[in-house]
């Protein structure tokens, strides 16, 4: 029953982190702009986590986990987010997508010969599906600059990274304490960026609905369902089911934006919600 939960926690993160294109469309039409809304995102994530920990009385972590914590907000978040949003400048976003969702491959090999998790013939298969899933529910077209294609592939190295040092992490520290941390230390990094470059805020209140939407959303609840279902599946089940992501975005973005989906993309989603069954199957065959 716990990895059903975690599947279930993972799955709810990825819809949570997929919906982030569509409020942060919002903020962008109102005048902000990436690192702004990265500040404020991390910023009123903090505001909410911090009194939510101090009212339950929930220590922070300490020592070795703290600094590990720190490590995957100041560094792993926020240089996946840079490297991300600085490719999406220099190569088309398909293209830098596809290569972000690359990151289920690569948790996959590095639990393999790192955690050395057992990886059987399901998961294996449940792998191809969603990354063949991913490429067709987004779409790969464009081409970019080197140092474009160079940002977009560290990406999915940061971000396995971070799943692989939080799969560590939140078997020996409470989770909303894990996130609390993670997050506060994202803030104080793009705090220190918006020092030296300036603010741009959103000018109405769509703008700011957006804004706030990313971080009580795609933020405080993303990043803590994400820990909790990352406790109790492992990295590689966690970064295989974080494959809903694009389908949320595509989804949202023919709801909201009236972008049409395609037989292509349809044939992606179905990939990957077989993909997602065969983890489940894989996990009942273990328990079994």
């Amino acid at each position: 029953m716990q990895k059903f939960q975690g599947m279930f926690f993972v799955i709810v993160s990825a819809i949570a982190f997929g919906a982030i294109p569509i409020f942060a469309k919002a903020a962008y039409n109102a005048g902000s702009d990436p690192i702004s809304v990265l500040f404020f995102r991390f910023l009123i994530a903090s505001i909410v986590m911090v009194p939510s920990i101090a009212v339950r009385k929930i220590p922070f972590p300490r020592g070795r986990f703290l600094l590990g914590l720190m490590l995957m907000g100041g560094i792993g978040y926020v240089g996946q987010s840079f490297c991300y949003f600085t490719a999406l400048t220099m190569a088309s976003a398909g293209l830098v997508a596809i290569l972000l969702y690359l990151y289920p491959a690569i948790v996959t090999i590095l639990s393999t010969l790192l955690v050395k998790e057992r990886i059987t013939g399901l998961k294996i298969l449940a792998l191809i599906l969603a990354l063949t899933g991913t490429v067709l529910t987004i779409g790969l077209g464009g081409g970019g600059s080197l140092l474009g294609i160079a940002l977009a592939m560290t990406a999915p190295f940061i971000y396995s990274a971070y799943i692989l040092a939080g799969s560590k992490i939140t078997k020996e520290v409470g989770i909303l304490s894990s996130s609390t941390v993670v997050v506060i230390s994202a803030s104080f990094v793009f705090g220190a960026l918006i020092a030296v470059r300036g603010l741009n805020m959103p000018q109405t209140l769509v703008g700011w609905g957006g804004v706030l939407a990313i971080a009580l959303i795609s933020t405080v609840i993303a990043i803590i369902t994400f820990f909790a279902g990352l406790k109790r599946v492992g990295p590689t089940n966690a970064s295989m089911l974080s494959s809903f992501e694009p389908i949320t975005t595509v989804v949202l973005a023919a709801i909201v934006f009236g972008e049409k989906i395609g037989l292509m993309r349809i044939m992606g989603g179905v990939l990957i919600l077989i993909a997602v069954i065969l983890l489940a199957k894989s996990e009942f065959r273990n328990k079994s």
